[in-house]
């Protein structure tokens, strides 16, 4: 029975790429399947054999980790130099998007509250 190794949904293009080749270093078979249309499946990296998924899962969490690590290193460095996004720039970056987050979260915020005011 294939096993699921890693989901791709929000999994960055390089990261994929490195889960791809720390496999095929350590010669361990896998495939992949391509993120359906509607967005209900965003595809994911297979594992052929199952007696694969003990060695793999560890090599996979040891790869997370170093990334992890090294990812905050670069924020932190980006913090100290100052060149770390902010919160207004990220919206700029999507003001749109932005845009209507807050009007959706508005719009929950009035539905959830509504039949607690009191108007009278």
């Amino acid at each position: 029975m294939t096993t699921l190794l890693l989901n791709l949904r929000q999994v960055p293009e390089d990261e994929a790429q490195a889960v791809r080749a720390l496999l095929d270093e350590h010669h361990i078979p896998f495939y992949e399947t391509e993120p359906s249309l509607w967005g209900i499946s965003f595809g994911g990296i297979w594992l052929s054999n199952p007696d694969d998924k003990d060695r793999a899962k560890t090599l996979l969490a040891d790869y997370q980790e170093a990334r992890g690590r090294e990812q905050r290193q670069r924020y932190e460095q980006a913090q100290r130099e100052g060149t770390a996004p902010t919160l207004i720039q990220r919206i700029l970056e999507q003001p749109l998007r932005a845009l209507a987050v807050m009007v959706a979260v508005t719009g929950l915020l009035l539905v959830t509250l509504v039949p607690f005011l009191t108007l009278g």
